[in-house]
């Protein structure tokens, strides 16, 4: 067995994310501070596995000096994190601020940053607020676009001058695409033309943040940039059939493009309007919001690359009784001999990294770009205690540095890319998954008050950015 070192820049950030929702539990939430994952949850506790949810997650809320300890220990350089929405304010109209939840903010970033590590900041990962969600249904409301603004210049007032790093969604096509695309989420509802009213609107709201961004001089009073973090399927077409590239083509303009390109470029692609009038899902907008979106594209983007998404053009005919989903032009495709996460049921295909890429070069202008979110989720980990109660977690060690060397071949040959993100720090909760796959660095001992211990891919981790480069396996003939 053939290994090479692998030099990692000495400018890359290295570092690790959660969100808010998924770790800090509900501590000193009020009962009208319900988000949409907690009103989910309450709805819907049947579906999270075991009954594990957002109540207590990880108690990161009154925990996070314990875990930013282990940050330093690790050595991240970076940390991502949320604010949620639903808590910060108590007043959603007037953007009352919760001056508890707003302290505790303030203590986590101050922590942060006496410890060495850079914050960056989300404004909204998946965690619109409830009331907003159940009064004028969520993101497909242009007055919740206005509110949110109103939420981004208090929480802008408040912390700008701490965080360099500001983020306006995370994964902002996802939670749609579960609740009104495929409707597998509650409240469970298949409307194709919400879907894409929820997509626009969240493109909008990210622009209008933006031009609030500058016209409060973030930048140029402290150095601070504002982006999205996306999460594009890196696509791939069954064959080289023309049946088969178109297929692949349009599933990346309904699901990678109709966020890339308004976010990077400012407009949509005019084939994304003409598929959307021919099945009458268009979204309501003006021409002053598209201008809005093209005068105002983000800095830099985060991406979220977990696996591929394969696709061919469809075998079957599709069923006119049911509403239009993007799926009338394509099916999945099972790439025969693919390997597995079986956890997650999730291929592992970490020339992703390199395909996606060089993409941002070649069709987004070399973006500054990073990647956000990157890991593996493994079920039962316990099993992989050693003697002495540590998880030596050996596949996440290999899934981290296969990607890692697919990613930093592509920052040899000039792709922009500026650091690579674990998702995560430590174990979560996941929607309805809960806790079954763990994802992070620090396991998070449920049986035993959550106590948090360093796996072995933190250790690992620890000496990568250290020591700024790290050994990967040569491919080999055998």
């Amino acid at each position: 067995m053939q290994t090479k070192m692998i030099q990692v820049p000495e400018d890359f950030m290295i570092g690790a994310a959660v969100s808010a929702w998924q770790t800090e539990g509900w501590s000193g939430k009020k009962d009208s501070q319900d988000s949409y994952l907690d009103l989910w949850y309450k709805n819907n506790q049947n579906v999270w596995h075991e009954g594990y949810g957002p109540a207590v997650a990880t108690d990161f809320r009154n925990r996070y000096k314990e875990d930013i300890g282990y940050m330093k220990e690790i050595g991240l350089t970076h940390f991502r994190t949320s604010i949620n929405w639903s808590r910060f304010l108590v007043d959603y109209e007037n953007t009352v601020v919760d001056e508890d939840y707003a302290a505790y903010i303030d203590d986590m970033i101050d922590e942060l940053i006496a410890n060495g590590i850079e914050p960056m900041i989300c404004l909204e990962h998946y965690e619109v607020p409830a009331v907003l969600f159940e009064n004028y249904g969520g993101w497909g409301s242009k007055h919740v676009v206005e509110l949110f603004v109103k939420y981004a210049e208090r929480v802008f007032e408040r912390y700008g001058d701490k965080v360099q790093h500001w983020f306006t969604f995370n994964e902002p096509v996802v939670v749609q695409t579960r609740v009104y695309l495929d409707a597998i989420r509650y409240p469970f509802e298949q409307n194709t033309k919400k879907w894409m009213q929820w997509n626009f609107n969240k493109a909008l709201a990210t622009a209008k943040v933006v031009s609030l961004f500058k016209e409060m001089e973030l930048n140029q009073k402290y150095g601070a940039k504002i982006g999205v973090i996306l999460n594009p399927e890196v696509t791939y077409a069954r064959s080289t059939s023309p049946h088969d590239q178109e297929a692949a083509r349009i599933y990346d303009l309904f699901f990678n493009r109709a966020f890339l390109d308004p976010s990077i470029k400012g407009e949509y692609p005019q084939e994304l309007f003409d598929l959307m009038a021919k099945h009458d899902i268009t979204f309501e907008h003006t021409k002053e919001e598209l201008q809005i979106i093209q005068s105002n594209t983000v800095d830099y983007v985060g991406l979220n690359l977990y696996f591929p998404h394969r696709v061919q053009a469809r075998t079957s005919a599709w069923n006119e009784r049911i509403p239009f989903h993007p799926a009338y032009y394509y099916e999945k495709f099972d790439l025969p001999g693919k390997k597995m996460n079986p956890y997650r049921g999730w291929e592992i295909y970490p020339q992703i990294m390199y395909d996606m890429a060089l993409r941002m070069k070649e069709e987004y202008g070399n973006i500054e770009w990073f990647i956000a979110e990157n890991g593996m989720g493994v079920e039962k980990e316990q099993r992989f205690k050693n003697k002495d109660g540590m998880i030596e977690d050996d596949y996440r060690i290999e899934f981290i540095s296969d990607h890692l060397k697919w990613l930093l071949k592509a920052v040899e040959e000039g792709v922009n890319c500026r650091g690579y993100m674990l998702w995560a720090f430590s174990d979560n909760v996941s929607p309805m998954n809960a806790f079954k796959n763990r994802y992070g660095l620090v396991e998070i001992n449920l049986e035993d008050n959550r106590n948090r211990r360093l796996k072995k891919s933190a250790y690992w981790y620890q000496k990568l950015i250290a020591e700024r480069q790290f050994e990967t396996i040569v491919g080999e003939y055998k």
